[in-house]
């Protein structure tokens, strides 16, 4: 039976995840900001077959709060065989342009806060000498473009932050898997002018995640595609992509 500590578990993406442990038998601990959504999701995944399902409220702003509930969870689950660091938001780039308080906030949330959480993760993983750190990132990571540059350099962040982990963690036993979704079709994209046909559901995403986890991969893009379209964007010349509109 695996033992499955999700943060940020109301996102769309964290909660198709739960779906699929749930159906294993899995148990599932829940962090997220909206306990009364949490607590919706919990009652959902039991009926879709987790042997147990806890919720704890947490604040992503509240950095001095994660040890203690760190320790709840992991007290409560004995061991973590799988944890996914699902949390963060997706800022409105021009207001970041002209606001230093929004601009921190972004950072704070989408990268402060997920390498203060993993940290305290690390550590405990270290000591248990098993199981997988996965972690939501972002292709916005891979090149900072002029639409969502505030977001896309804290994802970077945590990228770089999670490569050094791995290296770090291999040798204790534990995986690290670092994801890059592309477009999601999900409440924090929605009203925004994506291309459709570059669009994937949650569900889609929660199935590569889950069998990335399975894999022991060390990075996945998800969908697929966007490995190539995000090399195709990262090799261009720094003196044309600074005059396109990406």
């Amino acid at each position: 039976m695996l033992n499955i500590l999700i943060i940020g578990a109301t996102s769309a993406i964290a909660g198709e995840v739960a779906k699929r442990f749930a159906a294993e038998g899995a148990r599932l601990y829940l962090l997220g900001r909206n306990t009364e959504r949490l607590g919706r999701i919990a009652a959902d995944l039991r009926i879709r077959g987790a042997e147990s399902v806890q919720t704890t409220g947490f604040d992503a702003k509240d950095i001095e709060s994660y040890e203690q509930i760190l320790e709840k969870a992991h007290a409560s689950l004995e061991r973590f065989d799988v944890v996914l660091v699902a949390h963060g938001t997706l800022g409105d780039q021009k207001k970041c342009e002209t606001s230093v308080e929004k601009t921190l906030h972004e950072i704070q949330i989408n990268a402060v806060s997920t390498i203060a959480m993993l940290t305290i993760i690390a550590n405990m993983m270290v000591k248990q000498k098993c199981g997988t750190l996965a972690i939501i990132s972002s292709v916005a990571g891979d090149r900072g473009r002029p639409s969502n540059y505030v977001y896309g350099s804290a994802k970077a962040a945590v990228t770089t932050f999670c490569e050094g982990l791995r290296g770090r963690l291999f040798k204790s036993g534990v995986h690290v898997l670092t994801i890059k979704p592309g477009m999601v079709d999900t409440p924090m994209t929605e009203g925004m002018e994506l291309p459709p046909m570059l669009m994937a559901k949650p569900e889609q995403v929660a199935r590569d995640i889950v069998c990335a986890i399975r894999k022991k991969s060390d990075i996945i893009y998800t969908p697929w595609y966007w490995r190539y379209v995000m090399s195709g964007i990262v090799h261009i010349p720094e003196k044309f992509f600074k005059k396109m509109s990406l």
